[in-house]
């Protein structure tokens, strides 16, 4: 019989749990400073400019290790 109280005593508790979890996220997110639009599309442009330079370098890193490749492998005879 108490393995039984136990059960039914679960579902209690979970729903209690998720109650006590909401009202945690609900009084933290009060607390939450957000950006405004003019620091976000600043963000943005400094991300998307990060990204496009960072894309160029692995380019131009990836052309130069191709040619080197290719370079040893034609002078050494194994060129395709």
């Amino acid at each position: 019989m108490a393995e039984e109280n136990a059960i039914v005593a679960k579902p209690k508790e979970w729903v209690g749990s998720v109650r006590q979890f909401w009202g945690d996220t609900t009084t933290e997110m009060k607390k939450v400073t957000w950006p405004g639009r003019q620091e976000v599309v600043g963000t943005t442009v400094v991300v998307i400019a990060a990204t496009l330079i960072f894309a160029v370098f692995l380019w131009g890193c990836d052309v130069v290790f191709y040619r080197a490749i290719d370079f040893l492998f034609t002078k050494f005879g194994a060129g395709i």
